[in-house]
């Protein structure tokens, strides 16, 4: 579920900010194309709720490196458009809603955090049916 919900930011930043940014969802050692994004899950936990349904936190930070001059202007304005693009997402045909977004600067770079928590419901495997089974039996008396 956790490659669904990094599809579903990356189409949503493609679809903001369009192809001149490259958006990386893999480490990269060397050679960013800036400007660009970076989306990783921090930390996802799964907690059994009730029954068969777990409830899991998927926690995500997208990186962003800015190109121009004016790094803090730029950031600023990304992260603006961030939080409304990031609100709602796409994931495996349905919408999921972004929340506890926050972001930091660091070192010129932009660190944007939201979580896209949810319900899962595991499905129990189907246990082999007995087949049917004829048995006679005579009492003497």
């Amino acid at each position: 579920m956790i490659n669904k919900i990094i599809d579903g930011i990356s189409v949503a930043i493609n679809a903001e900010f369009g192809d001149d940014y490259e958006i990386y969802t893999e480490s990269v050692e060397q050679g960013l194309n800036e400007p660009c994004f970076s989306i990783l899950c921090l930390n996802p936990t799964n907690e059994q709720f009730l029954g068969r349904r777990y409830f899991r936190k998927n926690q995500f930070c997208i990186h962003y490196f800015p190109k121009g001059e004016e790094k803090n202007k730029e950031i600023n304005e990304v992260r603006e458009r961030l939080f409304e693009c990031l609100e709602l997402v796409t994931v495996d045909g349905d919408l999921c809603r972004g929340t506890n977004m926050s972001s930091e600067t660091s070192d010129g770079v932009l660190s944007f955090f939201v979580n896209y928590d949810m319900f899962m419901y595991k499905m129990q495997e189907g246990t082999p049916t007995m087949e049917s089974y004829d048995y006679s039996t005579d009492v003497k008396g």
